[in-house]
């Protein structure tokens, strides 16, 4: 899926990343705190809240941004304001799913979340997510482009550099196995040749993933 094919509404969930059945989305354990002015003679008092989406969206950029990537695209159901932005005071979609897409050292990135059962949770789960990968360069571990490299968009088929079987199947390289079965069924299916958009040569680039992350799983 290139760039073009992204849209801000409604949601474009990435190829291939696993989806969280609806019934075991939960609440997330994430609160913003302010201070409230009371008033003259009473102080002002610390308050707990939920994250807006204006909070969740402006948290993403900024993490993006920080990291160096650009031409970042989020991706909900969340309907857009004028301004290009999600609205904070509509309805909560029945999917409330989050993907960004964004460039990052010329290659596309993209990360989503629907573990959570509001669209600014899954937002806001995003930008931590960067945030940690942020901190781990800190400290000395290791890259940004090594922590995203199991994020960046799958090769052209038959390119020369040959088969990595997570770029094939769309999936972080540290995927457990059944989120890699998930995507591998769900590409399969979408490319099978009896199907009225299949491809003999996609399915068979699929499966040669999946036999390739087979090779490599320890027995």
């Amino acid at each position: 899926m290139t760039q073009e094919n992204k849209t801000r509404w409604p949601l474009v969930w990435p190829d291939g990343w696993p989806r969280t059945v609806a019934h075991q989305r939960r609440d997330a354990p994430f609160f913003s705190s302010s201070r409230r002015y009371q008033g003259s003679d009473v102080p002002s008092r610390q308050v707990r809240g939920r994250h807006s989406m204006e909070d969740a969206t402006h948290a993403l950029s900024s993490e993006i941004e920080r990291m160096g990537g650009t031409q970042a695209i989020l991706s909900t159901n969340v309907e857009l304001r004028l301004d290009g932005l999600p609205y904070s005071n509509r309805a909560k979609p029945t999917d409330p799913g989050a993907a960004v897409y964004f460039k990052f050292k010329g290659r596309e990135v993209s990360l989503a979340c629907d573990k959570w059962d509001r669209v600014e949770d899954n937002v806001w789960a995003i930008a931590k997510h960067i945030e940690a990968l942020r901190g781990q360069e800190r400290w000395g571990v290791g890259t940004l482009e090594q922590a995203f490299r199991g994020y960046m968009a799958l090769p052209g088929i038959g390119e020369s550099s040959g088969i990595q079987w997570w770029k094939v199947l769309g999936v972080p390289i540290n995927s457990t196995r059944d989120q890699v079965k998930e995507a591998y069924r769900l590409l399969a299916k979408k490319h099978h040749p009896d199907t009225v958009n299949g491809s003999r040569e996609l399915w068979d680039w699929i499966d040669q993933a999946m036999r390739q992350f087979e090779a490599v799983q320890p027995r």
